[in-house]
């Protein structure tokens, strides 16, 4: 394939995924979309994406004039995205472009996804579409966010919000979540913990976990979650009560939880269920079509408990799951 400003030529049947750049943009989300769906996938045989930057001027200049941002698609290229990543700049109380609005309502009214990361909610909700519909930007700006778009339901303390064909980041981390959650909902989990693993980042934190951590570096260097992780990752299949995983951590359970509180941002109980979540994935994935011997394997118990907590956690059933991601999917 050729390459052309960021562009992948498109082969048959590949998602586009469009980033509309703008004056002022911040430089890293930009590189946060690069790296999830911009790049050539070696480890995995395959490009993910077909992913290209526009913009509406020849010239960009980025935030705070770190760089000038040049030789980019116009924007018309975000009339072909299938996803659509919106602007995001600091100065929210600046209005965006009438033409950036207007590709932004025209991609949403033919049923493209839309993105926004960081402050790429304003974007969203200056443009109408955010009308009655959930979402998040990053806490520092909830307030006057809230002040300026009330039909909004803004959802200020989580790292990500998926509502369908809107989904939106809180900050710039935030963005690499949203991206693999993404990458997750597309290819399923065994891609997404591929793209993880090049990017050295957590495979999966939930969209519901906390924007910030109360302490982001212990006070202790025994205090590290680390070791009882990696001993939980290792025995998903095992029962784990919290009070089993605090003895292995020589705490109590109360320490426990709110070591899981100040460094994940979620409780021992809901990280376990994401972890056999995600190893259920990779299971169905892998094959397994017994989705009791799923179950079983990843911890969850029975099919039915299985079931009831993918269609929770994913909006999926299990067998919707397989026929979309199993070994015989398309």
């Amino acid at each position: 394939m050729t390459k052309e400003s960021s562009h992948r030529g498109r082969a048959a049947g590949v998602h586009r995924v469009v980033v509309i750049v703008d004056e002022n943009s911040n430089p890293f989300e930009l590189g946060c979309a690069t790296e999830v769906f911009g790049l050539r996938r070696p480890e995995i045989g395959r490009d993910l994406y077909d992913f290209r930057l526009c913009s509406p001027e020849p010239s960009t200049l980025m935030r705070d004039g770190f760089f000038t941002l040049t030789g980019v698609a116009d924007l018309e290229a975000a009339d072909a995205a299938d996803t659509l990543i919106v602007p995001n700049r600091p100065d929210t109380d600046v209005p965006r472009r009438p033409a950036v609005l207007d590709a932004v309502r025209r991609a949403h009214a033919r049923g493209a996804r839309l993105v926004g990361f960081c402050s790429g909610a304003f974007t969203l909700a200056e443009a109408g579409v955010l009308d009655g519909r959930r979402a998040t930007a990053h806490w520092q700006w909830a307030d006057s966010f809230r002040a300026r778009f009330p039909s909004v339901r803004l959802e200020a303390d989580v790292l990500f919000v998926d509502d369908g064909d809107i989904l939106t980041a809180a900050g710039s981390a935030a963005a690499l979540d949203l991206g693999l959650h993404l990458v997750r909902c597309d290819y399923g989990a065994e891609v997404a913990n591929s793209v993880s693993r090049r990017l050295v980042f957590a495979a999966h934190r939930d969209g519901g976990q906390r924007q910030f951590v109360e302490r982001p570096v212990p006070d202790l260097p025994d205090e590290s979650l680390a070791p009882v992780l990696a001993w939980a990752q290792g025995r998903l299949d095992s029962p784990l009560p919290v009070a089993g995983l605090a003895a292995r951590a020589a705490v109590s359970p109360a320490t426990l939880h709110r070591r899981f509180q100040a460094q994940l941002g979620t409780t021992p109980l809901a990280w376990l269920t994401g972890e056999r979540l995600a190893l259920a994935c990779r299971l169905i994935e892998r094959g397994e079509s017994r989705f009791g011997v799923v179950a079983r394997r990843s911890g969850l118990g029975t099919a039915a408990n299985l079931r009831a907590l993918m269609r929770r956690e994913f909006g999926i059933t299990p067998s919707a799951y397989e026929r979309r991601f199993g070994p015989e999917a398309d």
